[in-house]
């Protein structure tokens, strides 16, 4: 039987293990899969976190917006563009919708931030260097705030930080 309307025979079925690592199982009817959005392949990623995730990620939209209609500055995306396509209009768009966004993303992905694939080397080249800003930032505040304890701290690791970076790791020379 469908979850949705508990009348007609379901034909498509849907599972989903949710955030809490439990499985979740949705069976629809043609009807209510239609009415979703899930014969509509464009639709089908905001209709399946809609009905799957029980998240609504038109009304968490519109809840950030507090009641009104949010629309893309650049391109004129509203949230209507948005439940309907399961999509964004441009760049942009990530801004004007966040909070909305933030929430649905959490729970889809590991986070909200796209760390895409890196050698290992790379990344933790990267890691480094966000690190070294983060603590950049800190010893400023300690410095500003006359908190020179916590300063020589921070100064002390960025120096580690700096000085193991600089080190050539696995360097060996091969002769003929």
């Amino acid at each position: 039987m469908c979850s949705v309307c508990k009348e007609k025979p379901a034909t498509i079925f849907l599972s989903n293990i949710s955030a809490e690592n439990k499985k979740v199982d949705l069976d629809l009817c043609d009807a209510c899969a239609k009415a979703k959005g899930i014969d509509d392949p464009s639709a089908f990623l905001v209709a399946s976190a809609d009905l799957i995730l029980g998240l609504g990620a038109s009304q968490e939209i519109e809840q950030a917006a507090g009641g009104t209609e949010l629309k893309c500055l650049r391109c004129g995306f509203t949230q209507a563009d948005l439940k309907k396509s399961g999509r964004l209009g441009c760049p942009d768009c990530y801004k004007t919708f966040s909070e909305g966004l933030s929430s649905l993303l959490k729970t889809m992905h590991k986070g909200t931030r796209h760390v895409g694939k890196a050698p290992e080397a790379l990344r933790a080249s990267r890691d480094n260097a966000d690190k070294l800003k983060m603590l950049q930032k800190k010893l400023a505040k300690a410095i500003e705030s006359e908190n020179f304890e916590e300063a020589a701290q921070v100064r002390d690791e960025i120096k580690q930080i700096t000085e193991r970076s600089a080190t050539p790791k696995n360097l060996t020379r091969h002769t003929k």
